[in-house]
């Protein structure tokens, strides 16, 4: 599919970057890893649920302000696919958010990480089963090379640490979150032919309404509490930049490339996130974020450029 209907946005802003798939699948995933570094900064600043309410309430100001005659001109032709962009605002929005900070507080980091980067491979194995498409091994290989590299920093170089994980209820909605969000990269190879700022608007909207209950729960459980300074500085970054500015990056680009490619790349989240950590949290760089990182660009290259040769 053609991702024209994004070239406006890009067009706008930043026309150099709107065929360049990569160098957006690189921006997009540098800004994901630093919402891990959010997350992390928001717990006791900002209950979880109102922080998964928030960012879309932003997301959709955002949104109308830069987008509105677009939104107009074309949201009538999103009203036959409303059970579809409901579904996918639900799951891909919503329900991967919610789930992931709501993980955060029960599991570890290191359980985290390796979970989250099992979605380039159920990426991978949906394009195999829903659409047909032709996976090499050399592509196979690729991202095993590139679990690898996240196994490594998720264990902080000493893989014998994988052998003693123990999954507990945070792993579990973690696992249901990266399901959710494969599903939600491989729907987007069917989204309708409308802009895809349009269509991404449609999709945050139903995130903001859906997150509604999910707060009243947590007002409910007596869970909740109200954001501090800091976390409503944090919810607008969350809602302009990993919710906003990447979101549509990430249409765009699968798009492009497709959600199988494009899949690929999401396993520099991980290495991100502990990177960007050393600058903003103050933590140590090792060696084994270096080898990581050298897995990971390793493993995209087999993919992207060996792998595609040989199909």
């Amino acid at each position: 599919m053609r991702s024209g209907s994004s070239a406006g946005f890009f067009g706008s802003f930043l026309p150099w970057l709107q065929g360049q798939a990569y160098p957006l699948l690189v921006f997009t995933t540098l800004i994901w890893g630093a919402n891990a570094v959010a997350a992390r900064l928001a717990v006791g600043e900002v209950s979880p649920m109102m922080l998964t309410f928030s960012r879309w309430i932003v997301c959709c100001i955002a949104l109308g302000l830069s987008s509105r005659r677009q939104i107009a001109a074309h949201w009538r032709s999103l009203l036959p696919s409303w059970r579809y962009i409901t579904l996918m605002g639900t799951a891909g929005f919503t329900g991967f958010n919610a789930l992931f900070y709501a993980a955060a507080h029960h599991t570890t980091a290191i359980n985290i990480a390796i979970i989250q980067g099992t979605i380039p491979v159920l990426v991978l194995v949906g394009s195999l089963f829903f659409f047909r498409t032709r996976i090499s091994w050399l592509q196979l290989a690729g991202v095993v090379l590139t679990i690898a590299g996240i196994a490594m920093v998720a264990s902080r170089g000493q893989l014998a640490l994988l052998a003693d994980l123990a999954f507990n209820i945070g792993d579990v909605w973690m696992i249901i979150a990266s399901l959710l969000y494969a599903g939600y990269a491989l729907g987007l190879r069917r989204r309708p032919q409308v802009p895809a700022i349009v269509f991404f608007a449609a999709t945050a909207a139903v995130a903001c309404l859906v997150s509604v209950p999910l707060v009243a729960a947590e007002i409910a459980m007596g869970d909740f509490f109200m954001p501090t300074p800091k976390g409503v500085a944090l919810i607008l970054f969350i809602g302009l930049l990993p919710s906003f500015i990447s979101q549509i990056s990430f249409i765009h680009v699968v798009g492009l490339i497709g959600p199988a490619r494009a899949g690929v790349f999401l396993n520099l989240v991980p290495i991100f996130g502990p990177l960007l950590a050393v600058l903003v949290l103050g933590e140590a760089l090792s060696t084994y974020h270096a080898v990581a990182l050298a897995l990971v660009l390793g493993g995209i290259y087999i993919a992207e450029t060996l792998g595609t040769r040989k199909r």
